[in-house]
């Protein structure tokens, strides 16, 4: 039991890279690795994840969009999920905006500039670029990572990469 204890401690604090982009995810990963480990608890998970992602880039809006269970005569829509960030949008419909076109295609989309792409959905006129990350279990979403920034072009393949790893995590 002092073992538990002692995990939960730690993971109320990590340590944030000064070094680039690439140097903060791979000192940030292990850490997402450590708290996640053994916790059974996607929405906890989440949670933690987001809030660590958020604090280490300073990301406009950082959060998750979860697949719920399926419903007879139901849309098929992704559902709020833990974030970080402004008020956010509740529910985004199968294929539409960044987040319903990363789970339909089941692929990471990265949109430098969210007005060049059709049918984005503004939850926030502030945010300029985005990326969105599927989460699979057995090799189906469950969820997607999305993540918004105030800057055009934020995100890269850099991005990509370590966000994949983050998502493989999860």
């Amino acid at each position: 039991m002092g073992l538990s204890i002692l995990k939960i401690c730690m993971a109320e604090e990590f340590i944030i890279s000064s070094g680039s982009k690439e140097e903060k995810y791979r000192e940030l990963l292990p850490q997402i690795k450590a708290v996640v480990e053994g916790e059974s608890d996607l929405i906890a998970n989440m949670a933690n994840v987001a809030s660590m992602l958020h604090e280490t880039f300073g990301f406009w809006w950082t959060g998750f969009y979860r697949v719920p269970p399926p419903q007879d005569g139901q849309e098929d829509f992704l559902i709020l999920g833990p974030f970080q960030g402004p008020l956010a949008c509740t529910r985004i419909k199968k294929g539409k905006g960044v987040c319903g076109t990363a789970w339909e295609r089941g692929e990471t989309v990265i949109v430098p500039d969210v007005d060049a792409f059709p049918g984005h959905i503004a939850c926030s006129s502030l945010s300029r670029s985005e990326i969105v990350v599927p989460i699979k279990k057995d090799g189906e979403v469950v969820a997607v990572l999305d993540i918004d920034s105030k800057e055009l072009a934020t995100f890269d393949e850099v991005d990509k990469k370590y966000l994949e790893e983050v998502a493989e995590v999860l």
